[in-house]
């Protein structure tokens, strides 16, 4: 048994910009009612293949980087992919002492507790949430979250594309351990945390960016958080937490193995049920178009489109749309598929669904060849930008669209 390190392999996902001014905004009175706002969050994508045990006797110290801080802190963690039920003996969360460690900042470990109760099964399918600890959480900082699985269970719920590492170790209940010593082996992955929550003077809530590999950060400097929506955080006002709902290789219309399920299927999990959540992204269509079997109607993306715009707007939230980048010279590009992508480019832009619209193809592009990305944004595979790419994406977002 040994836990996976999965490559990501011609996998991509979507790209937003600022835009203009469309729909009137939806209204929104509050942050969020119970005080709580997203600061971190990683879509759970599947379970872990060869994981039917699940992982008796682990420990696992998944390191997460936030974008607000707070007073107070909880974690979310799934078993949306399990079979079986998981037993968590301990949660913890602590303040790591450094990037990429996994040793804890001395004072700052907290044992977690569900319902006043240190241990909890979930039930296969669920997902839960951890009682409020008391925590000086750093914005822009790394957390550890630690769990402490004693007893078989089944597939274990994972996010397959951290782009940093994390640690584990075999040798039981190491949670509360702060050293880094405990945690021997690396991982590439997420396991079970899928939120981070934090409470504090001055915050008003989340924006939720819901994409693919290029929101999930692809071919970013490793260990580096220079995923668009981390550079987005970095921007952003200090009252918002910014969150991840990328997943590589996810689609809107199919489901895609570890490439998670559609987006429509996960709206509601990823984004409208994220705490705080007052603005969604959604940069999706892209996989669409050049995955097998590939879907080059656009007025069926564009129905998907609708759909959640539709859902996000009855829950409050204003919705940014934002067009699909150029992929010409990756390797399924066709004429004919980029002219779908252009027609779901045209109704993002001239619809008046969205509230605003980020116009990513319009910065990532490059003039001489309007259907390719810019040399300097292209990480090399024509597909997904690099680190300048998301760079120019996080600055092309119009701040004052968000809220």
């Amino acid at each position: 048994m040994r836990v996976k390190h999965l490559a990501v392999a011609g996998i991509l996902f979507l790209g937003v910009v600022p835009g203009v001014a469309a729909a009137a905004p939806a209204q929104v009175e509050s942050a969020a009612t119970s005080g709580w706002v997203g600061t971190w969050a990683a879509a759970p994508a599947a379970g872990v293949a060869g994981t039917d045990n699940g992982y008796p006797n682990f420990s696992i110290r998944n390191i997460v980087h936030t974008s607000a801080g707070g007073h107070e802190v909880r974690v979310r963690l799934s078993n949306a992919f399990g079979r079986t039920p998981v037993l968590f003996g301990r949660v913890t969360v602590a303040v790591a002492a450094g990037p990429d460690t996994p040793q804890a900042v001395p004072g700052t470990m907290r044992t977690l507790t569900f319902g006043g109760d240190r241990e909890i099964t979930v039930p296969p399918g669920a997902d839960i949430v951890s009682d409020g600890a008391a925590l000086t959480v750093p914005r822009d900082g790394d957390l550890l979250v630690t769990t402490y699985t004693p007893t078989p269970s089944g597939p274990v719920t994972y996010h397959p594309l951290a782009m940093q590492n994390s640690y584990f170790t075999r040798d039981g209940d190491k949670a509360a351990d702060e050293s880094a010593a405990a945690f021997p082996e690396k991982t590439a992955v997420w396991h079970y945390v899928s939120g981070v929550d934090v409470r504090g003077a001055g915050l008003r809530g989340s924006v939720v960016a819901i994409g693919d590999s290029i929101t999930d950060g692809a071919n970013s400097t490793w260990g580096a958080n220079l995923r668009w929506p981390d550079q987005l955080a970095d921007k952003i006002s200090a009252r918002l937490g910014v969150l991840n709902a990328g997943i590589s290789g996810n689609r809107l219309l199919l489901d895609g193995g570890n490439a998670g399920v559609n987006a429509l299927a996960r709206l509601d999990r990823d984004v409208l049920n994220q705490s705080g959540a007052r603005t969604a992204i959604v940069f999706e269509g892209i996989n669409d178009i050049q995955q097998t079997p590939h879907q080059a109607d656009p007025d069926k993306i564009i129905s998907a489109l609708k759909q959640i715009a539709v859902r996000a707007h009855d829950r409050g939230l204003r919705v940014l749309g934002a067009t699909i980048t150029p992929w010409k010279g990756w390797g399924s590009y066709t004429p004919q598929l980029e002219e779908t992508r252009q027609a779901v480019n045209r109704f993002i832009r001239t619809s008046r669904l969205f509230d605003s619209y980020i116009d990513f193809d319009a910065v990532i592009r490059d003039p001489a060849d309007p259907q390719r990305m810019k040399p300097e944004y292209d990480s090399g595979d024509h597909l997904h930008p690099g680190d300048k790419g998301f760079t120019a994406m996080a600055n092309a977002v119009p701040l004052h669209r968000l809220r």
